[in-house]
């Protein structure tokens, strides 16, 4: 998406942080709510950054060694059936895969049930999960649209960009890299 396009949408947005070699999981944080891109990037960053209560706030330290993955989701639609989704799985927004997690947890040979069971967990639910609970589940489909950056491609983007701003160099170009 280019910027000056994007700075003009508003979408929903979850800002995602992994570290090392692995890319362990280090934040997540989002929200469902359409925001201005801008803000929302800038809130959700530092938000997913700091404030996520399962991990300690990020350190300068670290910085060398992280990836920022911003996911757009678009596209919602409520689904009839629980097992009617492929990838993407928000029930809630405190129970949600967010599509390319769902596809992960696939890819460990979970089928549709067991990742149900899954995010139920993950939400809290703590009683017996029945054939009959599950088919009284309302799910919301949606898409993600996956960009990922590493420290080292962001301070290279940004010394392009302030050379460029000085008139030196060449624009940056569109913000599209994908992971």
């Amino acid at each position: 998406m280019q910027r000056k396009k994007m700075a003009k949408n508003s979408l929903p947005l979850f800002v995602t942080w992994k570290i090392g070699r692995d890319k362990r999981l280090r934040g997540c944080i989002g929200t469902f709510s359409a925001m201005n891109l801008h803000s929302g990037l800038r809130e959700y960053t530092l938000t997913s950054a700091l404030k996520d209560s399962r991990f300690p706030p990020m350190t300068r330290e670290e910085l060398p060694r992280l990836f920022c993955s911003v996911s757009l989701l678009t596209n919602f639609e409520d689904v009839g059936d629980y097992l009617d989704w492929e990838a993407s799985l928000p029930v809630d927004k405190q129970m949600l895969f967010l599509p390319e997690a769902a596809a992960r947890s696939g890819g460990t040979g979970w089928d549709h049930i067991q990742t149900i069971d899954s995010l139920l967990r993950k939400g809290g639910y703590k009683a017996p999960i029945t054939n009959d609970f599950r088919k009284t589940i309302k799910l919301t489909r949606y898409r993600s649209e996956k960009m990922t950056m590493n420290y080292t491609d962001y301070i290279s983007l940004r010394q392009q960009h302030h050379h460029y701003q000085n008139g030196i160099g060449h624009p940056l170009p569109p913000y599209n890299h994908y992971s």
